[in-house]
C-alpha cells in the first residue's frame, strides 16, 4: 500500500474515532438550564453474582445523601442532581466535561425480584448491592 494511502486510512480512522467520543458525549450529557427533565445519564457497570447484582453508578460531585434509589416496575431508578461547585459561579467556565444537573438512570433489570441490601458511596461512586428475594 502506497505511504499516501496510509495516511488517508489512518485519518479517516482518526475523524472516525472522534465522532464516536463526540456521540458518547452527547448521549450523557445534554446542556439545559432550569429544566425539570433530566439532562444527562451516569455511567453504570453492572455485575449478577449468584446472590444477587452489584452496580456501581459513577457520580463525581454528586451529594450522596441527595441520591434517590428506587424500583419502578421492572427498573431500577437512581436519580439527584449534580451542582455546579462554587468556583464555577465565581469565574468564568474554560472547560467544562463533567455534566451537571438534574440526572436519572434507569436500568432494566433481569427476571426475578430483589431487594437492595447494601448501599454504599466511595471515591465518588455509588455501590448498590441487590438481592434475589
Amino acid at each position: 500500500m502506497p505511504s499516501r494511502d496510509l495516511e488517508r486510512l489512518m485519518w479517516a480512522e482518526a475523524c472516525e474515532m472522534l465522532n464516536r467520543a463526540e456521540r458518547l458525549q452527547r448521549q450523557f450529557f445534554r446542556p439545559g438550564r432550569g429544566s425539570t427533565l433530566p439532562l444527562w445519564e451516569p455511567p453504570v457497570d453492572v455485575y449478577q453474582t449468584a446472590e444477587g447484582l452489584w452496580l456501581v453508578v459513577a457520580l463525581p460531585g454528586a451529594d450522596p445523601d441527595s441520591i434517590d434509589v428506587s424500583v419502578e416496575g421492572r427498573d431500577l431508578v437512581v436519580r439527584a442532581e449534580r451542582r455546579l461547585p462554587n468556583e464555577a459561579h465565581a469565574g468564568s467556565v474554560q472547560r467544562l466535561e463533567i455534566p451537571h444537573g438534574r440526572f436519572e438512570r434507569r436500568l432494566p433489570l433481569p427476571a426475578g425480584s430483589y431487594r437492595l441490601e447494601e448501599r454504599d458511596w466511595m471515591d465518588g461512586c455509588l455501590y448498590l448491592g441487590l438481592r434475589f428475594v
